[in-house]
């Protein structure tokens, strides 16, 4: 059986989200990565979510390919385009004729598809909560993207027109090719908008001015729910002033990251107005002077830099499976702050441990070879791969 757990959503409504069991998980997770390889090779160079190697930047920057000022961006449109319930429509039969696996492995994904379907429709839908679904709605989304000019990440989508094209009829082809997969459009959410007054998509809010210059900056949404967050630490009457910056220094330092491709020298955007409540906050404080809270809030709101529009995009269908190692520990070393970046430089994009090739499927780690943490010499760091970095914590003699 599958744990069913529900999740709100931005209208109010409660999405389900369905849980398979440790062993069906595990399972899954290895079916995925048996199975990814295959599909990656087919998948289209527009689609960017749930895919190894690639992010939302690389969204973000093809959206800053399409309309900025010397593609004449100024004059496009954009459907931003809403699949109605998307994994909860996915045809089983679309799934399995299209799915690139041998016959043991798609009978077990079958009755996967099978353990959390709805009553309402049988033949449709792939749990929310499943580690393989999301591979699965993309390989059943495989193709939309040739239909016009798009791009898409998951089951969110936008579609870029020039001032010729015909809305309706792409729309038309959109819906066709949904229904042959089970799917429909949700007419109240998918809407056509000018670049002009700007339209919000995975979190930011893209606009060209007038300009013609290309904007992109957090969404409104986005810069609300992370306004709530930091609101939650800092009013939490359990936690002291440094366990505080403690806490919102992940927090801040997550968000700036996604944004660090965005315009934010705004006060809104750089968060002055949270550090400066914060601020006060601290001062109350017994034993927390004027100077320590500048310091914890130095601490809690660390600074992360950001150049607009300056993401690398990733080239083409390019995808980890496809042996390019330099091109992939190169790409890699981009994504990461300025420290951990000058390091695998330093390192020829090698680990400091064990001499291999970074890959992308585990995460660079920065070890302070004295163990001291405060210290950010060079000569102290060490780019290494998650799993040496924790046997070199291991192999340390304790005391």
């Amino acid at each position: 059986g599958l744990r069913e757990i529900p999740i709100p959503k931005k209208n109010g409504k409660t999405r389900m989200l369905k849980i398979p069991t440790i062993a069906d998980r595990a399972w899954q997770c290895l079916i995925k990565f048996a199975l990814e390889p295959a599909h990656e090779a087919t998948f289209s160079a527009d689609s960017y979510g749930f895919r190894t190697g690639r992010c939302a930047q690389d969204v973000q920057k093809r959206l800053q390919l399409h309309l900025k000022s010397s593609c004449n961006g100024i004059e496009k449109r954009i459907i931003e385009l809403d699949i109605k319930k998307c994994f909860d429509r996915i045809s089983h039969s679309c799934i399995m004729d299209q799915l690139i696996a041998p016959k043991q492995i798609k009978q077990g994904i079958f009755r996967c598809l099978k353990s959390g379907v709805s009553p309402e429709f049988p033949e449709h839908g792939t749990p929310q909560g499943g580690v393989v679904s999301p591979l699965l709605a993309n390989v059943a989304l495989n193709g939309i993207e040739d239909i016009h000019p798009s791009l898409r990440y998951a089951d969110d989508m936008v579609f870029i027109l020039k001032p010729k094209d015909n809305a309706k009829k792409i729309l038309d082809k959109v819906k066709a090719f949904l229904a042959e997969r089970g799917m429909e459009i949700s007419e109240e959410k998918t809407k056509l908008t000018k670049t002009t007054d700007g339209f919000d998509f995975l979190g930011w809010n893209f606009r060209v001015q007038k300009n013609g210059k290309f904007r992109s900056i957090p969404s409104e949404e986005n810069h609300r729910n992370i306004r709530k967050k930091i609101k939650a630490v800092v009013n939490n009457s359990n936690y002291g002033a440094q366990i505080k910056a403690q806490k919102l220094a992940p927090i801040v330092r997550g968000w700036r990251n996604y944004h660090s491709s965005c315009d934010m020298s705004s006060s809104r955007d750089s968060l002055w107005f949270m550090a400066k409540t914060a601020n006060r906050k601290f001062r109350k404080e017994k034993k927390i002077s004027r100077y320590k809270a500048t310091e914890l809030c130095k601490k809690g709101f660390p600074k992360v830099g950001y150049k607009q529009n300056q993401h690398v995009n990733v080239k083409g269908t390019k995808s980890p499976y496809d042996g390019d190692l330099v091109y992939w520990s190169n790409r890699n070393s981009r994504l990461y702050s300025d420290a951990t970046s000058k390091a695998l430089q330093r390192q020829r994009h090698s680990c400091g441990h064990c001499g291999l090739k970074f890959l992308e499927d585990e995460s660079v780690h920065l070890h302070h070879v004295d163990g001291n943490h405060d210290n950010w010499k060079p000569k102290n760091l060490v780019a290494v791969h998650q799993s040496c970095h924790q046997q070199l914590h291991w192999s340390k003699p304790k005391g």
